[in-house]
Order: C-alpha cells, then sequence, then structure tokens
C-alpha cells in the first residue's frame, strides 16, 4: 500500500509515522509537511509544501490511503481564524485533494466530542469537517473519536489536569469509556483499520479504538 499522511510532526503523527515504516504492507509513505523531518527511511517520501498553495500540491495527493493527524489548540494557533485554517481547512483540501485524485481510503482523527451543532467551538469545528469529508464519498472512510490522548512528554495543562480528573473518577469505577489514551495505541488502531478493506464509512470511540489496536 502506499499511504499518506498530513500531521506527521505532531505525537499521533509521529507515532503513526513509525509504524507504517515498520509495516510490511505499506511499501511507500509520503509525507506532506511545512519543514524538513528529522527521519529518514528508504520507503518514506517527505514533500515541503506551503499548505496554503494547493495548487502546488495537490496533484501529488496520490495513493492508496490518506491519514489525517493535522490539528493544534487555540493557545498554539492564536486566533480561532487560525485554528480553523488548520483543523479544518488544510484537512478539507487535502481529503478534497485525494478524492479527486481516486485515493480510496481516508483515515481523519476526530474528536471524542465531534458534533456539527455544538454550542462549544472547537467540537463543531471537528463535527462540521467530518459532514464534509463524509460528503466526498470515499470508498473507505475511518473516523477516529479518541478521548482524551496521553501524550508523550505533554505540556498542554488541561490534558495534564484532565488525566488526574479522569483517572481519579476511573478509580471510582466512573468514565471508563473516557479513560486516557496513549497516542500509540491511536496510531496502531489506524493503521489496522486503513488495512481492513471494509466499506463505506467507520466509526471508532474509545472502545472500539481499543479493541482495533488489539487492546481488547
Amino acid at each position: 500500500m502506499h499511504a499518506l499522511l498530513i500531521g506527521a510532526t505532531g505525537a499521533t503523527g509521529k507515532d503513526l509515522l513509525d509504524l507504517l515504516l515498520k509495516d510490511q504492507a505499506f511499501e511507500q509513505v509520503d509525507v506532506f509537511i511545512r519543514r524538513p523531518l528529522a527521519v529518514q527511511h528508504e520507503k518514506l517520501k517527505v514533500r515541503i509544501i506551503d499548505f496554503d498553495k494547493p495548487e502546488q500540491w495537490k496533484q501529488a495527493v496520490k495513493g492508496d490511503v490518506l491519514f489525517s493527524c493535522l490539528g493544534t489548540t487555540l493557545k498554539a494557533a492564536g486566533s480561532k481564524a487560525a485554528q480553523w485554517k488548520i483543523d479544518y481547512d488544510y484537512q478539507y483540501q487535502f481529503a478534497q485533494a485525494a478524492r479527486e485524485n481516486n485515493v480510496p481510503g481516508y483515515v481523519l482523527v476526530s474528536s471524542v466530542s465531534a458534533s456539527p451543532r455544538s454550542p462549544i467551538y472547537y467540537s463543531k469545528m471537528k463535527g462540521q469537517l467530518e459532514v464534509a469529508v463524509k460528503a466526498l464519498g470515499f470508498p473507505k472512510l475511518a473516523i477516529f473519536n479518541p478521548p482524551l490522548l496521553i501524550r508523550k512528554n505533554t505540556d498542554r495543562t488541561g490534558e495534564v489536569i484532565g488525566f488526574k480528573v479522569i483517572r481519579f473518577f476511573n478509580k471510582l469505577g466512573l468514565l471508563r469509556s473516557q479513560t486516557p489514551l496513549p497516542t500509540e495505541v491511536l496510531a496502531q488502531a489506524m493503521v489496522n483499520a486503513a488495512k481492513r478493506n471494509v466499506p463505506g464509512v467507520s466509526t471508532y470511540k474509545a472502545e472500539k479504538i481499543r479493541q482495533c489496536a488489539g487492546e481488547g
């Protein structure tokens, strides 16, 4: 298989790239990125692009499956408009280019709270993206709605606090479906989902993600 990946420098993207390069089912992995990647491998092709100029890269979005791990926080982006551009515009433009180039599979990391009708900005944005990519008509579309992710060496204060709160409730037997998920488990589930020949739209929430990754 020929894999395409955006978001390779994020926590999930790094784990996913590592798995794709090790998996014999994937003979080529194209990474679309803004700056050089500190990874070298015979199967890896790094494409340095300007995400704001799709006319320069959209013809290169060709392969068997597109993995999208792109995303940022409002704090890192600096504004809602900037976050929308990264979390919605860039991902949709890549999905659109992939569909135009007849890429049959698309694997998207969304959010546990994604809903196009949510009153919360982030959740609504993720929900609207899900609706938009479904409308593109990929033969195989896998949407992942993971719970809070355990990122290696995270510096996100909200995540650290969230871990402590959820784990406290987990000890009481509560919020089991929201047990934090390591990014490497999410990445493995994404790889496994891509290799499955399941047509149509598949949605993966916490328990199904763990099962797909071989966790249970």
